[in-house]
């Protein structure tokens, strides 16, 4: 199952869903995980979103945009994302976490392999099945 996380280095979960320009996806299995690519929507925060917040459909349509392109991830960890954006990701079937402060992304990707092998909460047994 592929994994995104918004941040700004490549190496840290740090950055807000809707501005972050770069998204680092790992591949998640039950033996461990791989780092797949790094995804840039900008170089830098991404001003396209950020410039239309506001502005109602041409903020929904750079948000849009957005997910289409995480579209083949299951989970995506992030600082900080605005409810319409969470709720837009929910209906196409990608969890959005968010972390309390920047974390590392192998830490978060140790953590996440550590509840899967222990129990992990329905949604996320779902995830792994559908896209084990």
């Amino acid at each position: 199952m592929k994994i995104a996380f918004a941040t700004t280095d490549g190496t840290k979960v740090d950055e807000h869903f809707g501005r972050s320009g770069k998204f680092a996806v790992y591949d998640l299995t039950m033996d461990g995980y791989s780092f797949i690519e790094l995804r840039r929507f900008a170089e830098g925060r991404d001003s396209a979103v950020e410039a239309t917040k506001g502005l109602g459909q041409l903020h929904d349509a750079q948000v849009d945009g957005k997910i289409a392109r995480l579209s083949d991830c299951r989970i995506i960890y992030m600082t900080e994302i605005g409810g319409p954006s969470a709720a837009r990701l929910i209906k196409k079937g990608i969890m959005p976490v968010k972390v309390n402060e920047a974390v590392t992304i192998e830490e978060s990707l140790k953590k996440l392999l550590a509840t899967i092998k222990a129990s992990p909460p329905p949604w996320l047994s779902k995830a792994l099945n559908n896209n084990g």
